[in-house]
């Protein structure tokens, strides 16, 4: 194989390319490629997802961003000639460093550079230029932009000055030809450029979708971004049809008076060579009171918190607690339980209402003493190994519920003790979900509301649900499809846009804290509030090793806080520890539905459930709870029988009795059978206790 694609947009080029970064990575494969390599403009958000993607189809993947350069100074925001705004250009990450420096540089672009793009400056690439690899880029770089307008001398003036910055043999002259005027100009003025210079060249196609067919869907996609129809004149297009995953052959057939810039597309994926790290932890380190060791102090605090919340409790609670000690101390998670401790203190001290426990964390007595939790996992008989569990290493996961009022607050506070640098919150993604896209692409063809919105609402609503399903499920919109050719083009333009991310957002909760300045691990960009969040979403940062925490922001208490503020200024102190959660009024008024402004038991599904539940502990409020979600809810009736008339409940086998006689004999909890039996001292624990 003599050619490598070297400029290929992905669907997180967003609104803008609609290559589905699985769907290419095999492409490429077939078409006999043995790399790849990844330019999204300006952002490097789905790099991971292309790497992995790359390495399950058996090619290795290039890592690399087309950046906007801007001609002065990043700093500057005035508006300049439209034209020589910013410019393209194509970085590769040749290794290791490269792929770090490229991180840095994309980060910039966002944090200090942004101006209608995410632009950096000669400055920056000067700064973090070693282990990167550059192509001039598409029309819009910025030697093929003065060749274009013909001013030949200062489009040398910049190839000259890119060759200097990234190192002889590191800048290459990038021909492109998509049918374009323009490009056959451009392309005899970048060959001159290449014996003037000696500069090599190589040739690319500007993939922006996958195969030869997906040009009108993508031609919709751009109307999508762009707010225009595809009947509209003057309007973005990327004319010609051009712009997929072309063949080896193709890409020989358009350049025969160049074959050495084939074969170098090649020889720079073989110099372009790059590991990803995963799984290795990079939690930062917390300082803890002088004379002890992060160790030390956690049992510290965990003894004077077990003397608090167990005075008078058996030997066998104490064994235990050093039983999770041990499992976290094992597993390297000694940091983690401090950090969260201590902004969790913090709250409290403050006067900030702190949730009390959410999730696995709920299991662990550490986190229990800790003060982490206030849900005692004994009286509950909760499981520690479905928080942490050394045969399934995993990061730990603490939610952690404050006061949506002040929640910021907590927030500011990690940031000023870890450092801003240290400290970020996490990207997500809105995507073209099923419904949405039918009625985008109508609106974009320009066909009737009523028909596109009577489509749309024939797709079930229900989680994951997507356009193949809803076909499967609705025998009118498989009706529709079949017998109505306006209809059929809607779904098949709206089938091969499903799924592209739209649009980023914050994650409402997520916070990642690192050892060193995040920009190390991974590249950042800055939102429209200011608020800069990193362009990994949360799993990813999690398998990169990086702590993430969430912090929710629970309106409910607020509520909570201000009702007891409300009683302490009419002479009424309340404690919430004090409050009977067994309260019979309370059981009552929840088993006639009504729980208006009851945290997870207000939606109509839960009111109604309620109603037949008739709950008469908070035992049976937590089993309801687990019960209402997808798959669990399919054991509701068994449940309530067995609640209703307990006589008649059998099991297929002795051993299951003690695991599931509090839920009537259904599985309920996620993992609970198996984590029961991986744990002997937690079993014998719950014997002593009950």
């Amino acid at each position: 194989m003599a050619f490598t694609h070297l400029h290929v947009h992905t669907e997180f080029s967003l609104l803008d390319g609609s290559s589905k970064i699985k769907e290419i990575a095999v492409q490429a494969k077939k078409l006999g490629f043995d790399s790849l390599a990844v330019t999204d403009h300006g952002v490097m958000y789905g790099v991971i997802d292309f790497y992995r993607a790359c390495k399950d189809a058996g090619i290795k993947p290039i890592i690399g961003c087309e950046i906007y350069v801007c001609p002065g100074s990043r700093f500057d925001k005035e508006k300049g000639h439209d034209d020589f705004r910013y410019f393209h250009l194509v970085l590769l990450a040749e290794n290791d460093i490269g792929y770090h420096n490229l991180m840095k540089i994309v980060s910039v672009g966002f944090t200090e550079g942004y101006y209608y793009k995410p632009r950096v400056d000669y400055e920056t690439l000067e700064k973090y230029h070693e282990g990167i690899i550059a192509l001039s880029a598409c029309l819009a770089g910025e030697v093929s932009k003065y060749l274009t307008f013909q001013r030949y001398e200062e489009a040398k003036e910049a190839a000259l000055r890119y060759e200097k910055i990234f190192g002889k043999g590191n800048f290459y002259l990038e021909l492109q030809d998509h049918g374009i005027e323009d490009q056959k100009l451009v392309n005899q003025q970048l060959l001159r450029l290449h014996k003037e210079t000696g500069m090599e060249l190589v040739c690319t196609n500007d993939v922006h979708y996958t195969f030869e067919d997906d040009a009108a869907a993508h031609d919709i996609l751009l109307c999508i971004q762009t707010g225009k129809k595809v009947s509209d004149e003057d309007r973005m297009r990327y004319e010609g049809g051009q712009y997929y995953l072309k063949s080896e052959a193709e890409m020989a057939e358009l350049f025969p008076y160049v074959p050495e810039a084939l074969e170098n597309t090649h020889k720079i994926a073989q110099r372009c060579n790059l590991e990803i790290e995963f799984g290795v932890q990079k939690l930062p380190h917390f300082d803890v009171p002088d004379g002890f060791t992060a160790w030390e102090y956690l049992k510290h605090l965990c003894c004077e918190g077990f003397t608090k919340r167990y005075p008078k409790e058996p030997q066998e609670l104490k064994e235990r607690l050093d039983y999770e000690l041990e499992t976290i101390h094992s597993m390297g998670y000694v940091d983690y339980f401090l950090i969260v401790w201590d902004f969790i203190h913090y709250a409290k001290s403050k006067g900030i209402m702190v949730g009390p426990g959410r999730g696995s964390a709920a299991g662990s007595i550490v986190s229990y003493c800790l003060e982490i939790t206030d849900i005692d996992p004994v009286r509950y008989q909760l499981l520690f190994e479905r928080f942490l569990n050394p045969e399934r290493v995993s990061m730990p996961d603490i939610d952690v519920d404050f006061c949506f009022e002040r929640r910021q607050e907590v927030i500011d506070y990690v940031v000023e003790k870890y450092g801003k640098e240290c400290v970020a919150q996490i990207v997500t993604f809105g995507t073209l979900a099923a419904r949405g896209v039918i009625r985008d692409v109508g609106r974009v063809l320009d066909l009737p509301y009523a028909l596109c919105d009577s489509i749309a609402k024939m797709v079930p609503q229900e989680l994951n649900i997507t356009i193949d399903k809803a076909l499967t499920m609705n025998p009118e919109l498989r009706k529709q499809y079949e017998n109505d050719e306006q209809v059929k083009y809607l779904i098949d333009m709206s089938k091969r846009l499903e799924g592209l991310p739209r649009h980023t957002s914050m994650h409402a909760a997520g916070v990642v804290i690192s050892q060193k300045p995040i920009v190390e691990y991974v590249p950042l960009s800055r939102g429209s509030d200011g608020a800069v969040t990193t362009q990994y979403i949360m799993t990813t940062l999690e398998e990169l090793g990086l702590l993430k925490m969430d912090f929710l922001g629970l309106r409910t208490l607020t509520v909570i806080q201000n009702a007891i503020d409300l009683a302490g200024r009419n002479g009424k102190q309340v404690r919430l520890q004090d409050i009977d959660y067994n309260d019979r009024a309370v059981l009552e008024s929840i088993g006639t539905g009504k729980t208006e402004g009851i945290f997870q038991l207000e939606s109509s599904g839960m009111k109604s459930f309620m109603k037949e539940l008739k709950p008469q502990n908070l035992e049976d409020i937590i089993a309801g709870i687990s019960l209402y979600r997808p798959g669990p809810m399919d054991f509701i009736p068994k449940y309530l029988k067995g609640k209703n008339d307990p006589e008649h409940i059998t099991y297929d086998c002795d051993a299951l009795e003690p695991i599931l006689e509090p839920t009537y004999g259904c599985i309920v909890y996620q993992g609970a059978t198996r984590s029961w039996f991986k744990s002997t001292k937690t079993r014998h624990i719950y014997k002593v206790r009950n």
